[in-house]
Protein backbone atom coordinates (compact mmCIF):
# COMPACT_ATOMS: atom_id res chain seq x y z
CA UNK A 1 0.00 0.00 0.00
CA UNK A 2 1.49 3.12 -0.99
CA UNK A 3 2.32 5.62 1.45
CA UNK A 4 -0.43 8.96 1.87
CA UNK A 5 0.51 12.25 0.38
CA UNK A 6 0.81 13.95 3.87
CA UNK A 7 3.14 11.02 5.25
CA UNK A 8 5.51 11.24 2.22
CA UNK A 9 5.49 15.10 2.36
CA UNK A 10 6.20 14.34 5.80
CA UNK A 11 9.02 11.83 5.05
CA UNK A 12 10.86 14.02 2.29
CA UNK A 13 10.44 16.83 4.83
CA UNK A 14 12.81 15.08 7.42
CA UNK A 15 15.07 13.71 4.31
CA UNK A 16 15.57 17.70 3.70
CA UNK A 17 15.65 18.46 7.42
CA UNK A 18 19.04 15.41 7.02
CA UNK A 19 20.35 16.68 3.89
CA UNK A 20 20.43 20.79 5.75
CA UNK A 21 22.49 19.03 8.50
CA UNK A 22 24.62 17.08 6.57
CA UNK A 23 25.03 20.12 4.78
CA UNK A 24 25.98 22.23 7.72
CA UNK A 25 27.72 19.68 9.56
CA UNK A 26 30.20 19.26 6.04
CA UNK A 27 30.60 22.80 6.03
CA UNK A 28 31.70 23.27 9.72
CA UNK A 29 33.84 19.79 9.42
CA UNK A 30 35.82 21.12 5.64
CA UNK A 31 36.79 25.14 7.59
CA UNK A 32 37.92 23.10 10.37
CA UNK A 33 40.62 20.44 8.46
CA UNK A 34 43.96 21.36 7.54
CA UNK A 35 43.98 18.89 4.82
CA UNK A 36 43.42 20.41 1.36
CA UNK A 37 42.05 17.11 0.39
CA UNK A 38 39.42 16.97 3.28
CA UNK A 39 38.42 20.04 2.93
CA UNK A 40 37.34 19.98 -0.88
CA UNK A 41 35.78 16.38 -0.11
CA UNK A 42 33.66 18.25 2.75
CA UNK A 43 33.07 20.95 0.89
CA UNK A 44 31.86 18.72 -2.18
CA UNK A 45 29.51 16.90 0.33
CA UNK A 46 28.20 19.58 1.94
CA UNK A 47 27.19 21.38 -2.20
CA UNK A 48 25.70 17.41 -2.65
CA UNK A 49 23.64 17.93 0.14
CA UNK A 50 22.24 21.32 -0.45
CA UNK A 51 21.48 19.81 -3.93
CA UNK A 52 19.86 17.26 -2.78
CA UNK A 53 17.79 18.92 -0.43
CA UNK A 54 17.07 21.09 -3.36
CA UNK A 55 15.56 18.01 -5.31
CA UNK A 56 13.51 17.09 -2.40
CA UNK A 57 12.11 20.80 -1.25
CA UNK A 58 10.74 20.53 -5.73
CA UNK A 59 9.53 17.01 -5.01
CA UNK A 60 7.45 17.69 -2.28
CA UNK A 61 6.04 21.33 -3.84
CA UNK A 62 4.78 18.64 -6.63
CA UNK A 63 2.79 16.98 -4.22
CA UNK A 64 1.37 20.12 -2.72
CA UNK A 65 3.27 20.65 0.25
CA UNK A 66 5.56 22.87 1.99
CA UNK A 67 8.82 21.89 2.05
CA UNK A 68 11.16 22.64 4.87
CA UNK A 69 14.48 24.75 4.68
CA UNK A 70 16.59 24.14 7.12
CA UNK A 71 18.28 21.36 9.41
CA UNK A 72 16.56 20.69 12.52
CA UNK A 73 18.00 21.94 15.83
CA UNK A 74 15.76 19.72 17.91
CA UNK A 75 16.40 16.67 15.17
CA UNK A 76 19.92 17.39 14.61
CA UNK A 77 20.95 14.98 17.66
CA UNK A 78 18.90 12.46 16.23
CA UNK A 79 20.76 12.74 12.90
CA UNK A 80 24.12 12.49 14.04
CA UNK A 81 25.51 15.74 13.03
CA UNK A 82 25.21 17.66 16.91
CA UNK A 83 28.71 17.07 17.68
CA UNK A 84 30.41 18.03 14.86
CA UNK A 85 30.10 21.57 16.15
CA UNK A 86 31.87 20.93 19.70
CA UNK A 87 34.68 18.66 17.92
CA UNK A 88 35.27 21.08 15.30
CA UNK A 89 36.43 23.68 17.79
CA UNK A 90 39.16 21.88 19.20
CA UNK A 91 39.34 18.45 17.81
CA UNK A 92 41.33 16.92 15.76
CA UNK A 93 41.20 16.10 12.06
CA UNK A 94 40.75 12.12 13.27
CA UNK A 95 37.61 13.56 15.67
CA UNK A 96 35.86 15.49 12.88
CA UNK A 97 36.53 12.62 10.61
CA UNK A 98 34.87 10.54 12.99
CA UNK A 99 31.73 12.81 13.55
CA UNK A 100 31.07 13.46 9.90
CA UNK A 101 30.72 9.36 9.77
CA UNK A 102 28.24 9.57 12.61
CA UNK A 103 26.53 12.11 10.87
CA UNK A 104 26.44 9.72 7.74
CA UNK A 105 25.65 6.87 9.45
CA UNK A 106 22.55 8.63 10.80
CA UNK A 107 21.68 9.86 7.47
CA UNK A 108 21.96 6.68 6.14
CA UNK A 109 19.26 5.14 8.56
CA UNK A 110 17.19 8.09 7.70
CA UNK A 111 16.99 7.00 3.90
CA UNK A 112 16.58 3.89 5.00
CA UNK A 113 13.34 4.44 6.95
CA UNK A 114 11.95 6.04 4.03
CA UNK A 115 13.21 3.57 1.40
CA UNK A 116 11.16 0.72 3.20
CA UNK A 117 7.93 3.39 2.41
CA UNK A 118 6.15 2.11 -0.74
CA UNK A 119 7.04 5.42 -2.30
CA UNK A 120 5.60 6.57 -5.30
CA UNK A 121 7.46 5.85 -8.43
CA UNK A 122 8.43 9.62 -9.24
CA UNK A 123 9.85 9.88 -5.79
CA UNK A 124 11.53 6.67 -5.54
CA UNK A 125 14.22 7.41 -8.31
CA UNK A 126 15.21 10.47 -6.32
CA UNK A 127 15.62 8.91 -2.65
CA UNK A 128 17.16 5.72 -3.78
CA UNK A 129 19.87 7.60 -6.10
CA UNK A 130 20.89 9.92 -2.88
CA UNK A 131 20.99 7.01 0.01
CA UNK A 132 23.47 5.63 -3.06
CA UNK A 133 25.26 8.58 -3.34
CA UNK A 134 25.24 9.31 0.48
CA UNK A 135 26.19 5.68 1.30
CA UNK A 136 29.33 5.94 -1.09
CA UNK A 137 30.43 9.50 1.11
CA UNK A 138 30.07 7.11 4.19
CA UNK A 139 31.85 4.63 2.66
CA UNK A 140 34.34 6.96 2.04
CA UNK A 141 34.60 8.38 5.38
CA UNK A 142 34.52 5.36 7.13
CA UNK A 143 37.98 4.45 5.34
CA UNK A 144 39.45 7.66 6.03
CA UNK A 145 38.59 7.05 9.72
CA UNK A 146 40.04 3.75 9.89
CA UNK A 147 43.15 4.28 8.64
CA UNK A 148 43.66 6.97 11.00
Amino acid sequence: MAVNREELIECLNDLIETCRDGENGFLSAAEHVKDQELTRFFNQCSLQRAQFASELQSEVRQLGGIPKDSGSVSAAFHRGWINIKSVVTGGSTDAIVAECERGEDAALENYERVLKQNLPPNVLPVVKHQYTEIKRAHDRIRGMDQAA
